[in-house]
Parts: structure tokens; C-alpha cells; sequence
């Protein structure tokens, strides 16, 4: 019997959206929309096309009200807060900037598209909130300076993870160099390395990194047959 592995369609029960958004899942459209509309929001209201004079200091309040910080980190370590807690899932819906917000849609538009193709969408779901919570966490342990943690990149760095576990399957079953399938990984680590030496080091590289260790970890349990068909993958190697 062939194990379980990498297929390139989803199974009919739960095939992606169909309409204006193509074969992208609903929860990856959904997330995208409410990232576009919040950033829309912020990068107007900066202007001062809408909500007045106060609507300048729109983005400050956003990142000090949803983000993400090791001071938060701390706080929750000493004492429970579910209104600190939140914050955990909230820094991924707000950005620096417009060119911030734009990068990371689009490639969760991108990522999400192909891994959606292949994971149930509470498979989907599920690797979104870890890779999330991960990256917080990292954040938080990790970091020492009170530089605030934002954006959706952890997550979509747990995308790039599982990406890269998807076609690490289906390069090996097509008998084909599996190294490639880090390809992006390493483009992505390239560029940031470059800009780290031009500008300075990004401390939420330590949130990307944890996000694409968690999303590449929790892939195998995640992909088409689960715990059962990775060990039969195992075996037949």
C-alpha cells in the first residue's frame, strides 16, 4: 500500500473557496481582508483623510494596545491577564507601515493558497494559531529590549515552514533533490541578512524564526494522513 503523503488537490469535503478569490481558502481571505481593512484604516487615518486630527496617532495606539512586547512577556509570567493574554493573537493584525502590511498579505495570500490546497482548513487554522503563539513566545523569552512585536510574519513564516515540508514530500516522491525544497527559506534568511547589515537587526527575526520552526515541526502531524502517515513515510525510506 503507497503511504500517505503529499497530494496536490484537497480532498472535495473541503475544497477551497470559489469566486472572486480563486481557490484561496476562506480563512486565509478572511484574515487577509480584516489586515487590508485594518491597515487601510491606520495608513488613512495618518493622513488625515479620516477621523480627524486624533486619527494620526491611530497606528502608535494600535501597536501599544495590540502588540506584542517581552514587557507583556513578563507581566504574564508573574500574573495571568486575559486582556495581556489577547495579545498573544492580536499583534499579527496590526503593521509598521503600509509596505509592512502589503509584504505580509500578500504572502499569506501566496502561502496560504498552496498549503490550503493541501491541509484540511482546521489543519490550516490550527498551524496558523501555533506558529503565532510561537513566535510570541520566542519574543518574549528571548528578547530583553521593550521593542514591541507586530505584523503577521510569524505566521506566515509558519506557512513558509509547512511549504517547505509539502514540497520536501512531493520533491522525494518525484525522486528529485529534497534539499531544494529550502530553497525559499534560505532566500528569505538571505535578504534578511542583508538588510540586517544595511539597517540594523529586526529583533522579530527571533518570532519568524520560531514561527517557520513550529509550522516545519507540526507539518507532518498536520498533512494527509497525520501521525499514522508519517511514520509510514518513515518507513518506507
Amino acid at each position: 500500500m503507497r503511504p500517505q503523503g503529499y497530494y496536490p488537490r484537497p480532498d472535495p469535503n473541503h475544497a477551497p473557496m470559489e469566486g472572486p478569490f480563486g481557490t484561496l481558502p476562506p480563512l486565509i481571505v478572511v484574515l487577509a481582508l480584516v489586515m487590508a481593512g485594518i491597515e487601510a484604516a491606520l495608513s488613512l487615518g495618518a493622513t488625515g483623510l479620516v477621523g480627524g486630527p486624533q486619527a494620526i496617532g491611530w497606528r502608535i495606539g494600535a501597536i501599544e494596545g495590540f502588540g506584542f512586547s517581552p514587557a507583556v512577556f513578563d507581566r504574564l509570567a508573574l500574573r495571568w491577564d486575559w486582556g495581556l493574554a489577547s495579545r498573544l493573537l492580536s499583534y499579527p493584525f496590526v503593521h509598521m507601515s503600509l509596505t509592512h502590511a502589503l509584504f505580509a498579505v500578500a504572502l499569506l495570500l501566496a502561502l496560504g493558497k498552496f498549503v490550503g490546497e493541501v491541509l484540511h482548513p482546521l489543519a490550516l487554522g490550527l498551524l496558523l494559531l501555533v506558529t503565532t503563539l510561537a513566535g510570541a513566545l520566542a519574543f518574549g523569552m528571548f528578547i530583553s529590549t521593550n521593542y514591541p512585536l507586530i505584523g503577521a510574519y510569524p505566521a506566515v513564516y509558519g506557512l513558509i515552514g509547512a511549504f517547505t515540508y509539502l514540497t520536501w514530500l512531493q520533491l522525494g516522491r518525484n525522486g528529485a533533490n529534497r534539499l531544494a525544497a529550502f530553497r525559499l527559506i534560505g532566500v528569505l534568511l538571505g535578504l534578511q541578512l542583508v538588510f540586517g547589515l544595511m539597517f540594523g537587526a529586526d529583533p522579530a527575526w527571533v518570532a519568524d524564526a520560531a514561527g517557520f520552526i513550529a509550522g516545519i515541526a507540526l507539518s507532518p502531524l498536520l498533512a494527509p494522513g497525520g501521525a499514522r502517515g508519517f511514520l509510514a513515510r518513515m518507513r518506507t525510506r
